[in-house]
């Protein structure tokens, strides 16, 4: 989050990243005109029905799920903030040929204005926080740049 708020990016060259938008771009292509990109706040959300006021996150596999929650969380409380009320969420896994509806609470709310002010406060730090090895890094786009740099260090 840190390297990312930092102009250090590396989705463009990760090849789960590639498989990402290689899936979101090949299926539910019968999507009519209700649906729309929307970019706000440093949100890019792909699929928004303005109409029925969903938005639709398309992910390839349901491994993260609860990341993928609060992410569509996430944009649901970026447009809120945006006066834009009563957005809910589906969640898509093509692949699995699953769809998860996810709607905002009030305890997300609260929840969500926590996350942001912790995220405030890492991304403005001078420094770049420890590395955290996790199951999760060997799909990161930054894998091989943390690893290479702990190499350094070492």
């Amino acid at each position: 989050m840190w390297l990312h708020a930092n102009d250090i990016r590396f989705e463009d060259t990760s090849d789960d990243v590639a498989m990402g938008r290689l899936i979101e771009d090949s299926t539910y292509l019968q999507r009519d005109s209700n649906y729309e990109q929307v970019e706000l706040d440093g949100i890019k959300i792909d699929f928004y029905d303005h109409k029925n006021r969903v938005i639709h996150e398309t992910k390839k596999s349901p491994k993260f799920e609860q990341t993928h929650i609060w992410q569509l969380k996430y944009y649901m409380y970026v447009l809120l903030k945006n006066g834009m009320e009563g957005v809910t969420g589906i969640l898509e896994y093509p692949t699995e040929r699953k769809t998860h509806k996810i709607e905002l609470s009030s305890d997300d709310v609260v929840e969500i204005d926590r996350m942001v002010s912790e995220i405030k406060r890492i991304i403005q730090s001078e420094d770049c926080p420890s590395l955290i090895k996790s199951v999760r890094c060997k799909n990161c786009s930054y894998y091989e740049f943390c690893y290479i740099t702990e190499e350094d260090e070492i």
